[in-house]
């Protein structure tokens, strides 16, 4: 089997490519990144000499490429993606190029040759807001509030659009707020586990009660693996975490394991239009599929913070 993984280089595309190859040896991986600010070549640099491991840097843009590509894999699993809100925010034509413009030159080229499975990933984030109560799930109506998540609705549509008009063998998964290993300390659990460890303070927009579903990334890599080898074609499937917490519980846990206290906490101005709640029912790939999430959040926080307090030298570059 070979795939054709887009934006390997990123947090989950590295963390997916890590665990495809541990579990399926004999799978072959093509990885085309653009190394973009989010794409670090030092991700899967423990993989460079696995000859079953290929690295092409490239833009998902770039139609020839692209082709080429896809004419020479089994399965296309799209993670390219510009995805940081506040950079849509403060400028967002990258976000409609990479996440638009490349997922559909990426759909044309699956197209044109032989109709090859395309899996997409996107975010719960195209659902909009929730109040107190209620979950997303796949019959939620489209909502975006921001250019980054208007960006993944419309590649989302595209996807759908792609399966309904040419019959191209398509799923999709839209997954809520992933942590981890090899995450960019631009986002929220990675920026204050570093801003910790320097002792620094942690910036935390508004009041700090906006709430999200956390999902431990390799708990994401196993929905998604699952989705493309047993999940039916043209469906989509919702990945939650089934653990809501607000930005304050983080932060409470963080100090707490960094022995800190709110002397730490910087509030700082709320995003704008900045969503409320996040939250999955994950029922579907829990009942069809026979997934649900197997990690602890308290285990899974301890071992991404030990991975940051272990890898200094990998994040400290990046947040200069």
């Amino acid at each position: 089997m070979r795939l054709l993984v887009t934006g390997g280089c990123g947090f989950i595309g590295s963390n997916f490519i890590r665990f495809l190859l541990h579990k399926y040896p004999d799978y072959e991986i093509i990885n085309l990144d653009k190394l973009t600010y989010a794409g670090n070549i030092n991700n899967l640099k423990d993989l460079e000499s696995n000859r079953n491991y290929n690295f092409y840097n490239g833009d998902i843009c770039d139609k020839d490429l692209v082709n080429s590509l896809v004419s020479n894999c089994d399965i296309i699993v799209n993670f390219a993606a510009e995805s940081h809100v506040d950079r849509s925010i403060d400028s967002s034509y990258d976000f409609i190029k990479t996440n638009i413009v490349g997922t559909h030159i990426l759909l044309e080229a699956a197209r044109l040759n032989n109709r090859k499975r395309f899996h997409h990933i996107s975010t719960d984030e195209v659902y909009g807001s929730l109040e107190e109560s209620g979950f997303f799930d796949e019959e939620t109506n489209y909502k975006p509030h921001s250019p980054y998540s208007a960006s993944k609705a419309s590649a989302d549509h595209l996807v759908m659009a792609y399966y309904h008009t040419y019959n191209l063998p398509v799923t999709i998964t839209n997954c809520s707020n992933n942590y981890g290993p090899y995450q960019h300390p631009e986002k929220l659990i990675p920026l204050f586990i570093t801003n910790l460890i320097q002792s620094k303070k942690v910036p935390v927009y508004g009041n700090g009660k906006n709430v999200r579903d956390w999902l431990f990334v390799e708990d994401h890599c196993i929905a998604i693996d699952l989705v493309i080898n047993k999940g039916i074609i043209g469906e989509t499937y919702c990945i939650g975490g089934d653990c809501e917490k607000t930005n304050l519980e983080i932060t409470s846990f963080l100090l707490d394991y960094f022995n800190f206290g709110d002397e730490m906490i910087d509030y700082v101005d709320d995003r704008k239009g900045h969503d409320y709640r996040y939250a999955i029912d994950f029922s579907k790939i829990s009942e069809n599929l026979g997934w649900s999430p197997k990690y602890n959040f308290s285990e899974a926080m301890v071992q991404t913070i030990k991975w940051y307090q272990s890898h200094v030298d990998w994040w400290s570059p990046l947040k200069k």
